[in-house]
């Protein structure tokens, strides 16, 4: 039996597992059930015979590195649909109301008959799949009907099966791609090794995304009475690893220093968990109505979309994730030429790995590192700047993937 099949057929084992797993777990649930509606969507919003760009990205940081390229394609090519598609419920439910693409749906497990259906109805003149996106049956459809397809902001490993003596079966799969854009050298090279000669270094196009950011309109009226003219520390998508050690620092601070806390969870017994935790005046986003914010110590977002530009009001950022879970995005507030502290665990990620290393990232293991450094970072303006400008420097040296990426997709479509 072909490979391919024992895949499709694992895969719809797999999905009927799923939707077991979907009668106990929320995120599961979601993961179904928002599959199960995919088609009605397209079918709906998309017009028989209209041509259609696609991109697939796997949930929200991917879609924060795809989001350069889909603002130019919406711009430069209104007359195709533009087709957005997430594989996990945390990237879909976030971004399902996106104005950037014409339909939003979740992926349709890839089948056979799926990856028909699906490529039926939208009428694909490109596809576009981000970093790590690999699925055969897509992949195989796409090559079949000659489809152009690039592999956006990949990197590589020697870990990964395409690289193992036993992996044939995904490396072709990658044959379908008409060129990969990859960031680093290294990905280029393990390419090269298994015979794909297509290839450009292009970087990652979410410096585009970050420099973007921080070139644009980030003023919000509750952040300029809040912080003042205080030094401000911002602690965004934080775990409880994190919070333990920030409500220790912020209960032993001195006065007149700002702390804002964006937690990753933002479900109301979470985040009254963290308020009832502080010693200091706090408030929360949901509650300030009318409140004279400068009174205050601590502020807890208790809302989404706002982080990004939260971080243009510090002095210093802490990200969270580097103790347990998985480092959240550095970048962000890296743009705005500020120092950012993290916990242990970032290897893996590639900007925080170079960061750390150049002194931008700083990295600690326990509360009284925590402490140490904050304590540096208020006391010696020097060491803060010095920290900054590493960021900054760095993130403007890396921007320009996107534009390289659209030339080629100019001579596509």
């Amino acid at each position: 039996m072909p490979l391919r099949l024992v895949y499709t057929f694992l895969l719809t084992l797999s999905w009927y597992g799923l939707k077991i797993v979907a009668l106990f777990n929320p995120k599961i649930k979601l993961f179904v059930s928002g599959r199960e509606k995919s088609f009605e969507l397209l079918e709906s919003k998309i017009l028989s015979g209209t041509k259609s760009i696609w991109m697939h990205v796997a949930s929200l940081g991917e879609f924060e590195q795809g989001l350069p390229i889909l603002e130019k394609l919406k711009a430069n090519y209104p007359q195709h649909n533009i087709v957005l598609t997430f594989f996990s419920p945390s990237g879909y439910e976030v971004k399902k109301n996106t104005s950037i693409a014409d339909v939003v749906v979740y992926l349709p497990m890839d089948t056979g008959s799926n990856s028909k259906r699906f490529l039926d109805t939208i009428n694909p003149e490109l596809a576009i799949f981000i970093k790590y996106e690999i699925w055969p049956n897509y992949l195989h459809r796409l090559h079949e009907r000659k489809i152009p397809t690039l592999l956006v902001s990949a990197i590589f490993s020697k870990r990964q099966v395409f690289f193992k003596s036993w992996g044939g079966f995904m490396r072709k799969s990658l044959k379908a791609f008409e060129h990969f854009f990859v960031q680093d050298p290294n990905s280029k090279q393990l390419l090269e090794s298994i015979d794909f000669k297509n290839v450009t270094v292009s970087g990652d196009t979410r410096f585009d995304r970050v420099a973007k950011i921080s070139e644009g309109n980030n003023q919000l009226d509750f952040m300029e009475a809040f912080k003042s003219s205080h030094f401000c520390l911002v602690a965004g998508s934080t775990w409880p690893e994190d919070e333990k050690l920030l409500i220790d620092s912020i209960n032993s601070s001195d006065e007149g220093i700002k702390f804002v806390i964006a937690p990753h969870e933002i479900k109301q017994p979470h985040v009254d968990g963290i308020v009832d935790k502080i010693r200091k005046k706090t408030v929360c986003y949901s509650k300030m109505d009318k409140t004279d914010l400068k009174h205050y110590d601590v502020l807890v977002v208790d809302t989404i979309g706002l982080l990004t530009k939260i971080y243009s009001y510090a002095n210093l950022a802490y990200v969270g994730g580097g103790f347990a879970t998985g480092l959240h995005n550095t970048l962000e507030p890296a743009t705005f030429g500020i120092p950012v502290i993290i916990g242990p665990q970032y290897q893996g990620f590639k900007e925080a790995e170079i960061l750390v290393e150049k002194g931008g990232i700083l990295s600690i293991n326990n509360q009284k590192e925590f402490d140490f450094l904050i304590n540096k970072l208020i006391t010696d303006s020097s060491f803060l700047k010095q920290c900054g400008k590493v960021n900054s420097d760095y993130l403007k040296k890396n921007v320009g993937a996107t534009n390289i990426i659209l030339r080629h997709i100019q001579k596509i479509l």
